[in-house]
């Protein structure tokens, strides 16, 4: 199973329309894959699944991550990094299993001019420390502002192209 991690609570967020490309694209080369926005964790998930503490909401969160094989991280720029919430979903999952061994590729996505280097950086070591083995190559799309249509469509010819070739490795990663 393949899940796109939208990585932010931010509603409606470019980071979201992005993840839902991936899963587009995904599915015109025949590959299934389903979308979690963290704007859907529990609204107390830092009081209630902390620590080994588990509550309903958030065990089917905890069910998908199992059953999940290989990831798409899509992270916009929050202050030089990753947005906070995504290091909440991963020290609110179960430690080591929930990762370890399996697969990912990460996106950033920014509306600066470095498309997120930093929190790409900061999350690879994040991931080398859980055990999930990261895709070499590693997207970064500036000024996602201009990247995206009125449908949530990637636009710019390089942006299509290198994404459809990180879309490619990851199949077969």
């Amino acid at each position: 199973m393949i899940t796109i991690i939208a990585a932010t609570n931010r509603y409606n967020s470019n980071t979201l329309k992005v993840a839902k490309y991936y899963q587009k694209q995904l599915k015109e080369k025949g590959v299934e894959a389903s979308v979690f926005s963290l704007e859907h964790l529990p609204i107390d998930v830092l009081n209630t699944d902390m620590y080994g503490k588990r509550s309903e909401a958030f065990q089917k969160i905890q069910d998908m991550i199992n059953e999940t094989q290989k990831f798409i991280f899509v992270m916009p720029e929050y202050n030089g990094s990753y947005p906070g919430v995504l290091k909440v979903l991963i020290d609110a999952c179960n430690f080591p299993d929930s990762f370890y061994d399996k697969k990912a590729a990460l996106v950033g996505i920014s509306s600066g001019k470095y498309g997120n280097i930093r929190g790409v950086d900061h999350f690879t070591g994040v991931c080398h420390y859980i055990h999930l083995n990261i895709l070499p190559l590693r997207l970064h799309i500036p000024n996602i502002k201009t990247e995206l249509d009125a449908e949530g469509n990637l636009i710019k010819e390089d942006t299509v192209k290198f994404t459809n070739e990180q879309i490619d490795k990851f199949i077969n990663f």
